[in-house]
């Protein structure tokens, strides 16, 4: 670890090995584990500060590729950093942009140097390269950065994966190489798709710059939920014990859930506002679909076991009118619940980590919630 961050690993549930641990930041300690809301645009939609911090948010993420090409990342460096600009005094992850340079950027190149693609905005030409990557995220400044790497979708065949795999490792070298900030933890991303043996080898590969901190990438992108399982048992045995192990782009609170009894100590996903911004939210007793009839005279709250503000003061039939008459407050409220909803769960098995009893609180979840 660097003098700026540390891992403390209070306790290892006895039954699963699930670990709960504090992260410290500069920007202060993120008890783990911990789910992370993302706010692509330097904000998570639809939520204040001060929201966020009530509903237990400890960590935000922001996204690499959409804030270089607006507003840009200079113009944030020159303001004094994401942490300044969008008004949040805790910690902040950056994305390296390479899952937004695959997916959304149009006609993309990938050559060893780096990745050439058209700006889904204006059709403008840009490279990102492992050193523009780390130049943009010292500019961002936040305090966990991610290394530029190829991520592939699931299947693809070996030979395109092995190709990213090497792609990844090589770039990582290069943004080890070229990051000039101390007060930034690089966290390097093991990919390798749906093989074995290519995992394990990105895995190996990182090890050396797994310094403060670890991403397994590649995962949650079209794959069965039990491949993705059987990866992380692959990669388990392998992952250093004294460094957060970060699994990238998972957010169903089933998926936490089982992440978090393979050892994984935090996660990300734009899934708890995306559903929210849609008339979804996630409840004690499975998901709701406040949009549907049933609910046009339900007066109760949306989750009796939930104190949010959201189910404090208003009714599945208020918010029903709010999401069918295309009211801004029906997404703000719902992803206010739903983000508190992924906090209470993360905390809960926190508590049953240091209880040794994780295993009773998934099947207490799964009994209630219906999805394992």
């Amino acid at each position: 670890m660097s003098e700026y961050f540390s891992f403390e690993l209070q306790h290892v549930d006895k039954y699963t090995g699930a670990r709960a641990g504090v992260f410290h930041t500069p920007h202060g300690d993120i008890l783990t584990p911990v789910w992370m809301p993302v706010g692509t645009q330097a904000t998570v939609k639809g939520m204040l500060p001060d929201q966020l911090k009530e509903a237990g948010s400890q960590i935000i993420l922001a996204n690499t590729y959409h804030l270089y090409l607006k507003p840009g990342d200079e113009l944030i460096r020159d303001a004094g950093g994401l942490h300044k600009f969008m008004a949040w005094d805790r910690p902040i992850l950056t994305d390296s942009g390479g899952f937004q340079v695959f997916s959304l950027g149009k006609l993309n190149k990938i050559t060893d140097e780096g990745v050439t693609f058209s700006s889904h905005i204006d059709g403008s030409r840009h490279l990102f390269t492992p050193e523009r990557v780390m130049e943009i995220e010292a500019n961002l400044g936040a305090d966990i950065i991610m290394q530029f790497d190829q991520c592939t979708e699931a299947p693809s065949s070996r030979a395109v994966s092995e190709a990213a795999m090497e792609k990844t490792s090589k770039w990582l070298e290069r943004c080890a190489a070229s990051k000039k900030r101390e007060d930034q933890a690089l966290f390097p991303i093991i990919q390798g798709n749906l093989y074995d043996d290519l995992r394990l080898e990105s895995l190996r590969r990182a090890l050396p710059y797994a310094v403060d901190g670890i991403g397994i990438g590649g995962l949650s992108v079209g794959e069965p939920k039990p491949r993705m399982y059987e990866i992380l048992d692959l990669m388990r045995p392998y992952l250093p014990e004294n460094i957060p192990h970060y699994l990238m782009g998972v957010g169903s609170p089933d998926c936490l859930i089982e992440g978090v009894k393979r050892g994984v100590d935090m996660f990300d996903c734009v899934l708890a506002t995306r559903i929210g911004r849609n008339g979804t939210a996630f409840t004690s007793h499975g998901k709701v679909v406040v949009r549907n009839a049933s609910y046009a005279r339900d007066f109760t709250p949306l989750d009796d076991e939930c104190d949010c503000y959201c189910c404090r003061y208003y009714t599945k039939a208020y918010l029903r009118h709010l999401v069918n008459v295309g009211e801004m407050l029906s997404s703000m409220l719902l992803s206010r619940h739903n983000i508190t909803f992924l906090h209470k769960l993360m905390s809960g098995m926190r508590e049953a980590i240091f209880a040794d009893s994780l295993n009773e609180f998934a099947a207490e979840f799964y009994a209630k919630y219906g999805e394992a």
